[in-house]
Protein backbone atom coordinates (compact mmCIF):
# COMPACT_ATOMS: atom_id res chain seq x y z
CA UNK A 1 0.00 0.00 0.00
CA UNK A 2 1.50 3.26 -0.82
CA UNK A 3 1.96 5.74 1.73
CA UNK A 4 -1.16 8.14 1.93
CA UNK A 5 0.70 11.25 3.00
CA UNK A 6 -0.38 26.54 7.89
CA UNK A 7 -2.08 28.60 7.55
CA UNK A 8 -5.03 28.65 10.11
CA UNK A 9 -8.74 30.24 9.43
CA UNK A 10 -11.65 29.65 11.73
CA UNK A 11 -14.20 27.41 11.38
CA UNK A 12 -17.48 28.64 8.95
CA UNK A 13 -19.87 30.02 11.73
CA UNK A 14 -22.69 28.28 8.84
CA UNK A 15 -21.32 24.95 10.16
CA UNK A 16 -22.39 23.40 13.29
CA UNK A 17 -22.91 20.38 14.75
CA UNK A 18 -25.83 17.80 13.71
CA UNK A 19 -27.31 16.39 16.88
CA UNK A 20 -25.29 13.56 17.98
CA UNK A 21 -28.13 10.90 18.92
CA UNK A 22 -28.78 8.11 16.73
CA UNK A 23 -30.79 9.10 13.65
CA UNK A 24 -31.18 6.24 11.49
CA UNK A 25 -34.42 4.27 10.49
CA UNK A 26 -35.12 0.72 10.88
CA UNK A 27 -34.75 0.44 7.25
CA UNK A 28 -30.86 1.95 7.52
CA UNK A 29 -28.41 -0.28 7.52
CA UNK A 30 -25.34 0.99 9.69
CA UNK A 31 -22.07 0.27 8.39
CA UNK A 32 -20.40 -2.85 10.80
CA UNK A 33 -17.01 -1.65 12.99
CA UNK A 34 -13.95 -2.68 11.99
CA UNK A 35 -11.74 -5.54 13.71
CA UNK A 36 -9.27 -2.71 14.42
CA UNK A 37 -11.41 -0.66 15.76
CA UNK A 38 -10.11 0.65 19.22
CA UNK A 39 -6.75 0.73 17.60
CA UNK A 40 -7.98 2.59 14.59
CA UNK A 41 -9.48 4.93 17.25
CA UNK A 42 -6.26 5.47 19.39
CA UNK A 43 -4.21 6.27 15.64
CA UNK A 44 -6.83 8.70 14.91
CA UNK A 45 -6.53 10.13 18.23
CA UNK A 46 -3.17 10.56 18.26
CA UNK A 47 -3.03 12.52 14.87
CA UNK A 48 -4.11 15.52 17.32
CA UNK A 49 -6.74 16.62 14.26
CA UNK A 50 -10.44 16.29 15.54
CA UNK A 51 -12.16 19.55 16.51
CA UNK A 52 -8.98 21.87 15.51
CA UNK A 53 -9.34 24.70 13.15
CA UNK A 54 -9.76 24.29 9.78
CA UNK A 55 -6.33 24.28 7.78
CA UNK A 56 -5.15 25.15 4.08
CA UNK A 57 -3.39 21.88 3.76
CA UNK A 58 -6.43 19.97 4.12
CA UNK A 59 -8.75 22.76 2.37
CA UNK A 60 -7.12 22.41 -0.77
CA UNK A 61 -7.71 18.61 -0.92
CA UNK A 62 -11.21 19.54 -0.73
CA UNK A 63 -11.47 22.07 -3.06
CA UNK A 64 -9.12 19.88 -6.03
CA UNK A 65 -11.51 16.74 -5.44
CA UNK A 66 -14.76 20.03 -6.00
CA UNK A 67 -12.54 20.99 -9.01
CA UNK A 68 -11.51 17.17 -10.34
CA UNK A 69 -14.81 15.55 -10.08
CA UNK A 70 -17.24 19.22 -10.72
CA UNK A 71 -19.52 18.36 -7.25
CA UNK A 72 -20.98 20.84 -5.15
CA UNK A 73 -19.56 18.93 -2.15
CA UNK A 74 -16.15 17.52 -0.91
CA UNK A 75 -14.70 17.09 2.32
CA UNK A 76 -11.97 15.68 4.49
CA UNK A 77 -13.92 13.02 7.47
CA UNK A 78 -12.29 12.05 10.17
CA UNK A 79 -14.80 8.75 11.37
CA UNK A 80 -14.43 9.25 15.36
CA UNK A 81 -16.31 6.55 17.74
CA UNK A 82 -19.61 8.46 17.17
CA UNK A 83 -19.47 10.70 14.92
CA UNK A 84 -17.89 11.87 11.29
CA UNK A 85 -16.18 14.74 12.16
CA UNK A 86 -14.80 17.64 9.00
CA UNK A 87 -11.16 18.88 9.25
CA UNK A 88 -11.71 20.16 5.60
CA UNK A 89 -15.30 20.57 3.94
CA UNK A 90 -17.29 22.86 1.15
CA UNK A 91 -21.02 22.60 0.37
CA UNK A 92 -22.30 21.33 3.68
CA UNK A 93 -23.64 23.71 6.72
CA UNK A 94 -22.32 21.25 9.42
CA UNK A 95 -18.73 20.00 10.72
CA UNK A 96 -19.98 16.78 12.01
CA UNK A 97 -22.49 13.91 11.62
CA UNK A 98 -23.61 10.89 13.81
CA UNK A 99 -21.41 7.82 12.14
CA UNK A 100 -24.34 5.48 12.66
CA UNK A 101 -26.02 7.57 9.16
CA UNK A 102 -22.65 8.33 7.75
CA UNK A 103 -21.34 6.91 4.06
CA UNK A 104 -17.66 7.72 5.46
CA UNK A 105 -18.64 4.96 8.00
CA UNK A 106 -19.04 2.44 5.12
CA UNK A 107 -16.25 3.81 2.94
CA UNK A 108 -13.33 3.08 5.72
CA UNK A 109 -14.40 -0.32 5.70
CA UNK A 110 -13.07 -0.69 2.05
CA UNK A 111 -9.50 -0.74 0.27
CA UNK A 112 -10.88 1.11 -2.51
CA UNK A 113 -13.36 3.96 -3.35
CA UNK A 114 -16.78 3.49 -2.31
CA UNK A 115 -18.42 4.48 -5.32
CA UNK A 116 -22.48 5.29 -4.97
CA UNK A 117 -23.87 6.46 -8.31
CA UNK A 118 -27.41 6.98 -7.09
CA UNK A 119 -27.93 6.37 -3.50
CA UNK A 120 -31.90 5.93 -3.62
CA UNK A 121 -31.00 2.49 -5.69
CA UNK A 122 -28.81 1.78 -3.04
CA UNK A 123 -30.18 -0.75 -0.43
CA UNK A 124 -27.18 0.39 2.02
CA UNK A 125 -28.50 4.08 1.58
CA UNK A 126 -32.15 3.96 0.17
CA UNK A 127 -33.66 5.45 3.30
CA UNK A 128 -30.48 7.21 5.06
CA UNK A 129 -31.65 10.40 6.68
CA UNK A 130 -29.12 11.96 4.48
CA UNK A 131 -30.46 11.19 1.23
CA UNK A 132 -34.16 11.44 2.20
CA UNK A 133 -33.41 14.71 3.87
CA UNK A 134 -30.94 17.18 4.01
CA UNK A 135 -28.57 17.54 2.46
CA UNK A 136 -29.98 14.88 -0.03
CA UNK A 137 -27.20 12.86 -1.00
CA UNK A 138 -27.79 11.44 -4.19
CA UNK A 139 -24.00 10.83 -5.34
CA UNK A 140 -21.38 9.56 -3.31
CA UNK A 141 -17.73 8.53 -3.66
CA UNK A 142 -15.07 8.30 -0.76
CA UNK A 143 -11.90 7.25 -0.74
CA UNK A 144 -10.26 5.36 2.84
CA UNK A 145 -7.47 7.37 4.06
CA UNK A 146 -5.09 5.06 5.72
CA UNK A 147 -1.83 5.48 7.90
CA UNK A 148 1.05 3.40 7.27
CA UNK A 149 -0.02 1.00 10.03
CA UNK A 150 -2.98 0.10 7.89
CA UNK A 151 -5.46 2.33 10.12
CA UNK A 152 -8.62 4.14 7.97
CA UNK A 153 -8.86 6.79 9.93
CA UNK A 154 -11.21 8.67 7.70
CA UNK A 155 -12.04 9.73 3.88
CA UNK A 156 -11.93 12.03 1.17
CA UNK A 157 -15.38 12.10 -0.27
CA UNK A 158 -17.53 13.80 -2.72
CA UNK A 159 -20.82 14.56 -2.90
CA UNK A 160 -23.27 15.29 -5.72
CA UNK A 161 -27.83 16.30 -4.90
CA UNK A 162 -28.35 14.47 -8.31
CA UNK A 163 -27.31 11.10 -9.78
CA UNK A 164 -24.38 10.62 -11.86
CA UNK A 165 -21.15 8.84 -12.98
CA UNK A 166 -17.48 9.12 -12.82
CA UNK A 167 -15.29 8.13 -15.92
CA UNK A 168 -12.89 5.74 -14.99
CA UNK A 169 -10.17 8.62 -15.53
CA UNK A 170 -11.79 10.96 -12.68
CA UNK A 171 -11.73 8.08 -10.06
CA UNK A 172 -8.50 7.20 -10.56
CA UNK A 173 -7.33 10.44 -10.50
CA UNK A 174 -9.31 11.20 -7.13
CA UNK A 175 -7.84 8.20 -5.97
CA UNK A 176 -4.10 9.69 -6.57
CA UNK A 177 -5.42 12.56 -4.66
CA UNK A 178 -6.80 10.53 -1.68
CA UNK A 179 -2.78 9.25 -1.59
CA UNK A 180 -1.46 12.73 -1.96
CA UNK A 181 -3.60 13.19 1.54
CA UNK A 182 -2.71 10.09 3.00
CA UNK A 183 1.02 11.59 2.53
CA UNK A 184 -0.21 15.05 4.60
CA UNK A 185 -1.46 12.50 7.26
CA UNK A 186 1.93 11.12 7.66
CA UNK A 187 3.34 13.91 7.97
CA UNK A 188 1.18 15.23 10.86
CA UNK A 189 2.23 11.80 12.77
CA UNK A 190 5.99 12.89 12.31
CA UNK A 191 5.14 16.45 13.56
CA UNK A 192 3.08 14.85 16.73
CA UNK A 193 5.85 12.35 17.18
CA UNK A 194 8.64 15.32 17.19
CA UNK A 195 6.16 17.82 19.54
CA UNK A 196 5.75 14.30 21.99
CA UNK A 197 9.21 13.69 21.46
CA UNK A 198 10.78 17.43 22.32
CA UNK A 199 8.58 17.62 25.05
CA UNK A 200 9.66 14.16 27.33
CA UNK A 201 11.03 14.91 30.70
CA UNK A 202 13.77 12.14 29.32
CA UNK A 203 14.82 14.69 26.88
CA UNK A 204 14.54 17.54 28.92
CA UNK A 205 16.73 15.91 31.73
CA UNK A 206 19.22 14.96 29.00
CA UNK A 207 19.23 18.32 27.59
CA UNK A 208 19.88 19.62 31.31
CA UNK A 209 22.78 17.10 31.86
CA UNK A 210 24.52 18.14 28.77
CA UNK A 211 24.27 22.08 29.57
CA UNK A 212 25.53 21.73 32.69
CA UNK A 213 28.52 19.99 31.13
CA UNK A 214 31.84 21.97 31.83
Amino acid sequence: MPLLTAKYKALDATQTPMPMHSMKTAAMKTAPLPENEQERLDRLHSLGLLDTQQEERFDRFVRLAMALCDVPIAAVSLVDANRQWFKGCTGLGVSETSRDISFCGHAILEKRVLYIPDAKADPRFADNLLVTGEPFIRFYAGCPIFTPDDKAIGTLCIIDKRPRALSADQLLRFRDLADCLQREIVLQMLMQDIKRLTSSSALTFLSGALTSQP
